[in-house]
């Protein structure tokens, strides 16, 4: 009896021990929040905004400001953002075998680019455009406002400003 006993234990104890492997098994298969969409990380951009873009003096252009408006919006099963712009469209995706967010950029005189995206914390979306010297940020400064700032490389660590969009939901 003491031996069946015993035996009852020690198979009650594997049989538990054997649960709570699978639960750790299954509760690590499960992909964080982030795995399993990392498109939600735009979700305070999304919606209608007014824009109020400044552009100074650089070597790029002469100074000018200027308003219009855009539009973000989840697409294609919630797998991009399209940021819909006055004679522009951008597409904003996670690359899953790369690991980071790229964005396209197209407008309507034919011209095209992209760039590669990280976001440095959970109110800044870097941009750095491929092919050519330009970084971008967009930052949330409240609920209803982003500010996009773009700057070119003039080299050895020295950039400058050349477009500032100030976004206000609408």
């Amino acid at each position: 009896m003491k031996i069946f006993k015993n035996l009852l234990l020690l198979l009650t104890s594997l049989l538990l021990a054997q649960c709570d492997s699978v639960r750790k098994v299954d509760e690590m298969a499960k992909p964080r929040i982030e795995e399993q969409n990392p498109m939600e990380k735009f979700e305070f951009f999304l919606g209608d905004w007014n824009l109020e873009y400044k552009i100074p003096k650089s070597t790029l252009s002469e100074a000018m400001t200027g308003t219009g408006s855009g539009t973000f919006k989840r697409a294609l099963k919630n797998k991009y953002v399209f940021f819909d712009y006055e004679g522009a469209h951008g597409i904003f995706a996670w690359d899953d075998k790369e690991k980071v967010y790229k964005y396209w950029w197209f407008e309507d005189s034919g011209n095209f680019t992209w760039a590669i995206c990280n976001f440095v914390d959970d109110d800044t979306l870097f941009m750095d455009w491929q092919n050519e010297p330009m970084t971008q940020t967009f930052t949330r400064v409240g609920q209803d406002k982003i500010i996009l700032r773009m700057s070119q490389s003039l080299g050895e660590d020295k950039s400058e400003l050349v477009l500032e969009v100030i976004l206000t939901r609408r």
